[in-house]
């Protein structure tokens, strides 16, 4: 049976906004095993999106574990340099998407462009060789599970690093207002982020049984967003899920421009930022980017009542 291979390693976020690209090598390669090399955790996800047949646990940028015959097709959805194009070039596929770049001149495929948004980049890159691809195809199907809470107000504080997260005691504020307006408020995290998600509870007032964080794995923390009634986070992958089933949301941004990589300017969701150019801080920093700290608490709660009023 023929195969085509995506390789998209890395986290939460990144893995939502490869959905259209996904999407559109299915469209393309209707008679072909559609099969992604993605951390294992992704598995739940990855089987609602309708495009992938197979998960290929694989970490990021390592050997992908690919043990049959060359797949007819290798796409390297995952960067632009050496480190992710040698695990495709390993595969033996035939049709190996690339892009080229300055640490990969002598690529055949696109030049990367280090400003685009992250969801046109990877379609950009499958259109190259043909593979018409929507931008806007970002939806997935909801996970069967029920959600913890109907109707939810999710609250998600963390982030993979500090420059990305705004202050605990904000976040907490803004529970509160939430809260005191009658919405059933939770505070997602991660189990490492447990002891965050706590301290924005308890200055918020709301009891434990409102954090569900690091108790619901991926497939309860989507079936949470995909039933909720709006989502506050900082830049991180809870703001894609939002951006996934179509839930408003206000996003909070700092080292990085949500022109790169923020939610769609036709959806229910406002992206806050007080910053030029594109990345302008660093996404991997240990303190609060200081374009994120500009973010005040008053500020959310306008952006919040704005998604709330009727549309006219």
């Amino acid at each position: 049976m023929p195969a085509v291979l995506m390789l998209r390693a890395l986290g939460l976020g990144d893995f939502l906004t490869g959905v259209p690209a996904y999407r559109a090598l299915r469209r393309a390669y209707p008679d072909a095993e559609t099969v992604l090399a993605a951390p294992e955790t992704l598995r739940p996800l990855a089987e609602l999106t309708g495009a992938i047949d197979r998960l290929l646990p694989t970490g990021e940028l390592r050997p992908i574990p690919w043990d049959g015959p060359p797949p007819d097709v290798a796409v390297d959805l995952h960067g632009n340099g050496p480190a992710s194009h040698r695990p495709v070039d390993a595969t033996g596929a035939a049709t190996r998407m690339m892009y080229a770049s300055a640490a990969a001149p002598d690529v055949d495929g696109p030049w990367w462009d280090d400003d685009e948004h992250e969801v046109a980049r990877w379609c950009r890159l499958v259109e190259w060789w043909g593979v018409p691809a929507d931008p806007g195809d970002l939806l997935l199907r909801a996970p069967a599970a029920e959600p913890a809470v109907r109707r939810a107000a999710v609250v998600h504080p963390g982030a993979a690093f500090p420059a990305r997260r705004w202050p605990a005691d904000r976040f907490a504020a803004v529970a509160r207002a939430l809260a005191a307006e009658g919405h059933p408020v939770v505070i997602t995290g991660t189990a490492a982020e447990r002891d965050l998600a706590a301290a924005v509870a308890e200055g918020a007032g709301l009891p434990a049984a409102a954090v569900p964080a690091g108790t619901t794995g991926l497939t309860g923390l989507a079936a949470l967003v995909a039933g909720a009634a709006v989502v506050v986070s900082n830049d991180t992958g809870v703001s894609h899920l939002a951006t996934a089933y179509g839930v408003p949301s206000v996003t909070l941004f700092g080292p990085v421009s949500p022109a790169l990589w923020g939610p769609p300017e036709d959806g229910p969701h406002v992206a806050l930022w007080h910053g030029t150019g594109g990345r302008p801080g660093d996404a991997h920093g240990g303190e609060p980017d200081p374009r994120l700290l500009r973010i005040t608490v008053d500020e959310v709660l306008a952006a919040l009542a704005g998604l709330r009023q009727p549309a006219g």
